[in-house]
């Protein structure tokens, strides 16, 4: 079956400016009628369906192009991949509608919600939340096996042991603050703030590793998500940080 921009747009969910600028960037790439339109064939259909599979993901485009041009490439293995994946958001899903319908039923003086089940949604919203922003990053960086350890840390965490991280990561941003906006901090604010970061790590760390902390610190300058939550606080916060774990964690 043959498609034009129009009709494969409406298919795909997607803009025809959007196919457009793939048929530009050589990603998808079309041929032509008679009358010079552009006309997608089964392929071209097939290849938008795994494009916009590792859009999804947060993949770049040029980083796509690369995956599905490798002559290595299984499709197959791909779907199969994204299937996994779906089902995994299904099952995440599910939980979180679960949470929420048992906040409801509460709130309308139905079935009470213990407070351990309401941490517990809250703990897996976090998990969620940092899967989808760094899962990849971190998991490249420190291993499956790694981030699985951690993860299994955080959900076990109690109520008075999430009391107390958040407690010694006000203690952490408050030593950042006044390292940040001195001329010339002193020594020990480094050292303090230094050791406090590793105090507050070990909330969700199984092992520690200087190196660990010392790599995890340069992406707090290199990485702008980092960079940006830590200058929330004050302004170069990020580096003095950064400067702090490299300079005390030997």
């Amino acid at each position: 079956m043959e498609y034009t921009v129009k009709d494969l747009a409406a298919l795909a969910g997607v803009s025809t400016r959007t196919l457009r600028y793939y048929d530009q960037i050589g990603l998808l790439t079309t041929t032509r009628s008679q009358n010079g339109y552009r006309i997608y064939h089964k392929e071209a259909v097939d290849r938008l369906q795994l494009i916009l599979f590792y859009r999804t993901l947060g993949v770049r485009l040029e980083e796509i192009k690369r995956i599905i041009d490798d002559p290595e490439f299984d499709a197959l293995v791909a779907l199969e991949n994204h299937h996994t994946a779906l089902l995994e958001e299904q099952d995440r899903l599910a939980e979180r509608i679960s949470n929420v319908e048992k906040t409801i039923r509460s709130k309308k003086g139905g079935t009470q919600m213990s407070d351990q089940e309401k941490f517990e949604g809250f703990k897996k919203d976090r998990l969620e939340e940092n899967e989808t922003r760094y899962g990849k990053e971190i998991r490249e960086q420190y291993g499956e096996e790694t981030i699985s350890r951690s993860n299994e840390k955080w959900m076990n965490m109690t109520r008075r042991d999430y009391g107390e991280m958040k407690a010694l990561e006000q203690k952490l941003a408050d030593v950042l603050k006044e390292g940040a906006t001195s001329v010339e901090p002193p020594e020990s604010l480094y050292e303090q703030a230094a050791v406090l970061h590793r105090e507050w790590l070990m909330y969700t760390w199984t092992t520690y590793s200087k190196d660990a902390h010392r790599g995890l610190a340069e992406t707090y300058v290199g990485d702008e998500r980092f960079r940006k939550y830590y200058d929330d606080i004050a302004p170069g916060a990020a580096q003095f940080l950064r400067d702090a774990i490299v300079e005390y964690m030997q």
